[in-house]
């Protein structure tokens, strides 16, 4: 007769002679709170002065003190008319609760000290327009709320920006593109335009009606370099008319680009935050684009599945206040 085997207990439950996986530690331990309510009833010999000390009524410390009691499985204090006294397994639980309490004040201090050193840098990458227009009047506000703060901006084209946030060498970015690469995580930080602007004395400068788009892809301009925002929103444009000529002048900053065409060289393709000043002066006068879309939005970014937090976090508020 073949003896009989011994299978696994009912599906999702222990196995004979498997003992039952223990509750979670929190279950089982009396919280912080209550730890430390029951050091000030040893400190002071009364349960009222131990509540007023903890900054609780009396009746929610006689509550509190019975619950700890009931998950222990132990009287803790023994409640008489002259006041609270430990009782022998109250005196027990109170040394390791002082050593619980030691050990929470220890990583207090330590998460402190962590929130100080985060606290005392801000790293900031920021596109070439948000960089030179927005951020210094945000960094100055920051300055007043932060002044022990160390602020380093990093200046950089939109896919530079996102890749020193992706590589946390930066606790904020700022770019100007279409879309947000994978792994961040974006907000709307403000709307923003792009201006075709020519130097006063180009053809184009006395045209009522501007230019077209198609006119636009035919004719070499003076852009920022791939990568930019800049340039991934004019490219994304154009591209229903035929899409961009080669450059006449292909520059990594807003500032080249600008003197180029102020020189006269040609048209440029900038930010009107950019361009504000010169077109208000008429050192460059913007040609209307009829059939383009060429708004775009900037954004705030910073690693998916995390927020910004101390410097970082006021820095973004700063952005999205409005006048």
């Amino acid at each position: 007769m073949a003896k009989g085997v011994e299978g696994p207990g009912p599906a999702g439950g222990a196995g004979v002679g498997q003992a039952a996986a223990p509750a979670p530690l929190s279950h089982r331990v009396p919280d912080l709170g209550a730890l430390e309510l029951l050091i000030a009833v040893a400190r002071l010999g009364s349960l009222g002065a131990a509540a007023r000390d903890v900054g609780i009524t009396q009746p929610a410390a006689s509550s509190r003190i019975r619950a700890m009691e009931a998950r222990l499985g132990v009287a803790l204090v023994d409640r008489s008319p002259r006041g609270s006294t430990l009782t022998a397994e109250g005196a027990l639980v109170t040394d390791w609760a002082r050593r619980v309490v030691e050990a929470a004040e220890a990583f207090d201090a330590g998460a402190q000290a962590l929130r100080g050193r985060r606290d005392s840098r801000l790293r900031v990458a920021a596109s070439m327009t948000i960089a030179e227009y927005l951020l210094p009047g945000w960094l100055i506000t920051l300055r007043g709320d932060r002044p022990d703060t160390a602020v380093s901006l990093h200046a950089g084209n939109s896919a530079d920006v996102a890749q020193r946030v992706l590589a946390h060498e930066a606790d904020l970015g700022f770019v100007e593109g279409l879309r947000v690469p994978d792994g961040l995580d974006s907000v709307v930080i403000a709307q923003d335009r792009l201006v075709v602007a020519v130097a006063p004395s180009h053809p184009w400068a006395r045209r009522s009606k501007g230019v077209a788009a198609v006119e636009l892809t035919s004719t070499p301009l003076i852009l920022r370099e791939r990568g930019s925002g800049t340039r991934q929103v004019l490219d994304a444009a154009l591209a229903a008319a035929g899409g961009l000529a080669p450059p006449l002048l292909e520059l990594a900053s807003t500032t080249a680009v600008k003197a180029a065409a102020l020189s006269g060289a040609g048209p440029c393709v900038l930010s009107e935050l950019a361009v504000g000043d010169e077109l208000a002066a008429r050192r460059l006068v913007e040609v209307p684009v009829s059939d383009a879309p060429l708004g775009r939005a900037l954004r705030a970014v910073w690693p998916a599945g995390s927020r910004p937090a101390g410097p970082a976090r006021d820095l973004l508020s700063l952005t999205r206040r409005r006048p």
